[in-house]
């Protein structure tokens, strides 16, 4: 009985990753789309609002904001995310996905964006 009381409290200890961090603002979602497309991003993935290009070497970034991980590897939250848009190998060495020369700034507005990608 009291094995049945120890995995029942183990258990209600697992929370699952969480999928709806705080909610930027509109400025800085813009903003994240408009460094998007100045830095490329849209060479390698399929992004929304990105016209052109329509890269299909990355991932398509449709929904991303309703992933739990990053790169399969971290918890998607929205200072991970910053971090890995403009150093993904220093968060998941041997992606294909270089480092990018960009502001902190521009790196959280990115991931702002990428964030606000939700199914409805």
């Amino acid at each position: 009985m009291a094995a049945i009381g120890l995995t029942t409290t183990a258990l209600g200890a697992c929370k699952p990753a969480e999928l709806r961090p705080r909610e930027a603002d509109a400025q800085a979602i813009a903003r994240g789309q408009d460094a998007a497309a100045r830095l490329g991003c849209g060479a390698c993935h399929t992004m929304p609002g990105i016209g052109w290009p329509q890269g299909r070497v990355g991932p398509d970034l449709h929904g991303y904001g309703d992933r739990a991980l990053i790169a399969g590897r971290v918890p998607n939250r929205p200072e991970q995310l910053a971090r890995f848009v403009r150093d993904a190998p220093s968060i998941a060495p041997g992606t294909a996905m270089p480092a990018i020369p960009m502001k902190d700034e521009e790196a959280r507005d990115i991931a702002a964006w990428l964030q606000s990608f939700r199914a409805r």
